[in-house]
């Protein structure tokens, strides 16, 4: 994810504004993406992911190079430069229901393989697909392979239909990872396997998930001294991507907590990419990624009104840090399935029902937003029942505003705030009619 840079309007370029950690943040970024353009010249090999239960720790025992496809559709569609790559794509014979991010990604090939900072994206060496959720991911990278002709190696991660990781689920995807994986990872990268250089690398994934959970669950405090969705992007940035596990991710995040527990203790809001938020009016969560093409307009519609994400279900996509889970060096491939069994788009809604619902408790959130993505089934499917359930348990006030993920074709920014202001209306009116205070 990047820091915000990109102009509200053609005539007007603000600068934003950001902190230390949100500076580092760019930078490591960045650099993945410089050590992506120049790995194929170094002799290193490439490997393409995605976030949800990748395995970044297991891919650097083998000295990858690492790409994210989703990572990289939205970082472009931040840069405002999807839409014209998913027309490409829907030229090429995509329907306009696939996942924009999908479509995003093929339109980039077909123009060029220039990434979002302008340097080339290399071919992949191998497709590491840990199936968590979504089967658009399976034919996404049937498309890459079929395109580069690369070898591609599944971890199919089974559902947690009943609620909870099961003893056999786990040890049927210890199984593959020795028997499929691993031995794919090991012939494609010319590099033997060290489970010890995979414990050393878990070390500091643990670390850095710590430090994490101590940024994300600041927001309990009032003010909060964070956006947990706007502002969660960037926090999450480098350990759902490139990053996790490495000594940089490690300094990120204790650099990052150092600077929350300083707003923390100033009675500060979170940082916007104007400065510090003024009073927070509203507390709220929310369900559903974020619109990249549009993210700046989207987060403003928030902040302005005083309106504060205290937790979200999409910075949780790639890892439930704050629900106890933490890489362990001990049980190093035990680990990584219990991480993959256990990511949000692998739950199902009894259990993403339950998450919402302590979301809103613990963060004495005033309701629920939930943002339909026009184009992601994966969030998508089930959200009316979400949005009626949590209602229902909760006594709080719950709507829908409906975009898209990097499609600027379906984000309608009067539409989208008609409904936001209709919606903190209905939240302060809920209020009042519980406490008497308006």
């Amino acid at each position: 994810m990047s820091t915000i840079e990109m102009p509200v309007s053609k005539k007007a370029k603000p600068v934003a504004i950001k902190d230390d950690a949100m500076n580092f943040q760019k930078d490591l970024i960045t650099s993945n993406y410089h050590d992506l353009a120049t790995a194929h010249s170094k002799g290193r090999k490439v490997a393409a992911t995605f976030v949800p239960g990748n395995l970044n720790e297991l891919l650097m025992c083998f000295d990858f190079a690492r790409s994210l496809p989703e990572t990289n559709a939205l970082q472009n569609g931040m840069r405002k430069k999807s839409g014209k790559m998913i027309m490409d794509a829907e030229r090429d014979g995509h329907s306009e229901d696939v996942c924009t991010y999908v479509k995003a990604d093929l339109g980039a090939m077909m123009g060029g393989e220039i990434g979002p900072t302008g340097e080339p994206l290399p071919k992949p060496d191998i497709l590491l697909l840990s199936y968590t959720g979504c089967f658009t991911f399976m034919k996404w990278f049937e498309l890459i392979r079929h395109k580069y002709g690369c070898e591609s190696v599944m971890l199919h991660v089974p559902y947690q239909g009943e609620g909870r990781i099961q003893p056999n689920m786990r040890e049927y995807v210890v199984k593959q990872l020795k028997e499929t994986v691993i031995p794919a990872l090991e012939r494609v990268s010319g590099v033997k396997f060290d489970i010890d250089r995979l414990r050393g690398y878990m070390r500091e994934s643990a670390k850095a998930e710590e430090d994490l959970v101590k940024v994300l669950q600041s927001a309990k405090n009032r003010p909060s001294p964070i956006d947990g969705y706007f502002g969660a992007v960037y926090y999450i940035g480098p350990i759902f991507t490139a990053f996790r596990g490495t000594p940089e991710a490690t300094t990120y995040y204790r650099m990052l907590r150092e600077e929350i527990e300083e707003r923390l203790r100033l009675g500060k809001g979170p940082v916007t990419p104007e400065g510090d938020m003024g009073e927070e009016k509203y507390r709220l969560i929310v369900e559903g990624p974020p619109n990249w093409t549009n993210f700046r307009e989207f987060w403003k519609m928030f902040y302005d009104e005083g309106a504060v994400v205290c937790s979200s279900t999409y910075a949780k996509v790639g890892g439930l840090y704050d629900f106890g889970f933490r890489h362990d060096p001990e049980h190093p491939l035990e680990s990584l399935a219990d991480y993959c069994l256990g990511c949000y788009t692998n739950l199902n809604l009894p259990s993403r029902i339950d998450m919402i619902c302590k979301y809103m408790d613990e963060y004495q959130a005033d309701g629920l937003l939930i943002n339909s993505i026009k184009s992601c089934n994966s969030f998508s499917a089930g959200q009316l029942l979400i949005l009626r359930e949590v209602e229902k348990r909760t006594g709080k006030p719950a709507a829908f505003i409906e975009t898209d993920l990097v499609d600027p074709r379906y984000f309608s920014a009067a539409n989208v705030k008609n409904r936001l202001e209709s919606y903190f209306q209905m939240v302060k009116q809920k209020r009042a009619a519980l406490t008497g205070v308006h």
